[in-house]
C-alpha cells in the first residue's frame, strides 16, 4: 500500500508539472499580450473549493492537533497555526491589490509578489499531498490541486509577461513557480513517511497546510473567489457542498 501511494505521488507530481507547463505556454507565446484574463471553469473551481475546504477541516487541522496532543501540547497550537496562515495569505493578496492600484500593471512588484504568494500557495498543496498517507485522500486532494493548478499556473505567466521583467527572467520565475508543488511533495512524503521525524516540525507543516487549504477553500481572490462570487448560483455552490461531502466520506474510512 505504501509503494503504490508513494507511486501515485511521483506520477501526480509529474502530471502537476506538466499542467502548469501546459498551462502557462500560452502568455509566452504571446508575450506582448495585455490583456488580464480569468479563466473560468465552474464545476471544477467550485468542487475543488468544497474539497479544499473539507481536507483542511476535517482532515488536517484535526491531525495537526492530535499530532500536537500526542506530543503533549494542550494548548491550541494547530489552530493558531492554522489561523495565522490564513490571515497571512490574506494579507498578502491584499497587498497585491494594493501595488496593482497603485502602481501601473507592468510593474515588476506586482509579478513578483504574485509569483511569491502562488509559489508559497502551491509548496503548501504540495507539501499536504506528499503527507496524506491514505490514497484514496491523495487522489481526491491531487483531483483539487489539478483543477486549481492550471488556472494558477495560467494567471502567473499572464503577469509575468505583462511585467517590465526581461523574458529570460520571467521564464525563470515561471519554472522556479512550476517546481514548487513537486518540492512540497517531496518535503511532505520526507518527513511524513520517509524518516521518522516525531518532531514538532510533522505537526507545523500539516497545520500550515490546513492554513492554506482553508484560505484556498474561502478568500482565494477575493471578491473572484467561489464563496462570494457563486455563493448565489445554487447549481455552482452545490459542487461546493459536494466536494466538501466527498472529504467527509473519505474521512470515515481514513
Amino acid at each position: 500500500m505504501m509503494a503504490t501511494a508513494t507511486s501515485l505521488k511521483i506520477i501526480f507530481g509529474i502530471a502537476i508539472v506538466a499542467v502548469i507547463l501546459s498551462a502557462g505556454w500560452y502568455p509566452f507565446k504571446k508575450r506582448n499580450q495585455q490583456e488580464d484574463e480569468h479563466l473560468d471553469f465552474p464545476i471544477g473551481e467550485t468542487l475543488a473549493t468544497g474539497v479544499f475546504l473539507g481536507a483542511a477541516l476535517l482532515h488536517m487541522l484535526p491531525e495537526a492537533n492530535n499530532q500536537f496532543l500526542h506530543m503533549g501540547y494542550h494548548y491550541p497550537f494547530a489552530y493558531i497555526i492554522t489561523g495565522i496562515v490564513f490571515l497571512f495569505f490574506l494579507w498578502f493578496e491584499h497587498l497585491g491589490k494594493e501595488l496593482y492600484h497603485h502602481h501601473d500593471n507592468k510593474h515588476p512588484a506586482f509579478a513578483i509578489l504574485a509569483w511569491a504568494m502562488l509559489s508559497i500557495h502551491s509548496l503548501m498543496l504540495g507539501a499536504a499531498l506528499g503527507l496524506s498517507n491514505s490514497r484514496s485522500v491523495v487522489v481526491m486532494l491531487f483531483l483539487a490541486i489539478i483543477t486549481h493548478k492550471w488556472a494558477e499556473s495560467f494567471a502567473i505567466a499572464v503577469q509575468l509577461n505583462k511585467s517590465s521583467l526581461s523574458r529570460i527572467k520571467s521564464v525563470l520565475f515561471f519554472l522556479s513557480f512550476s517546481m514548487m508543488t513537486p518540492l512540497g511533495i517531496f518535503i511532505g512524503w520526507y518527513f511524513g513517511r520517509g524518516i521518522e521525524t516525531n518532531s514538532l516540525f510533522d505537526p507545523v507543516l500539516v497545520a500550515a497546510s490546513a492554513g492554506t487549504f482553508l484560505y484556498l477553500g474561502t478568500l482565494h481572490g477575493l471578491e473572484r473567489c467561489v464563496m462570494v462570487e457563486r455563493c448565489c448560483n445554487l447549481r455552482d455552490f452545490s459542487f461546493v457542498i459536494i466536494g466538501f461531502l466527498l472529504m467527509a466520506s473519505v474521512a470515515v474510512y481514513v
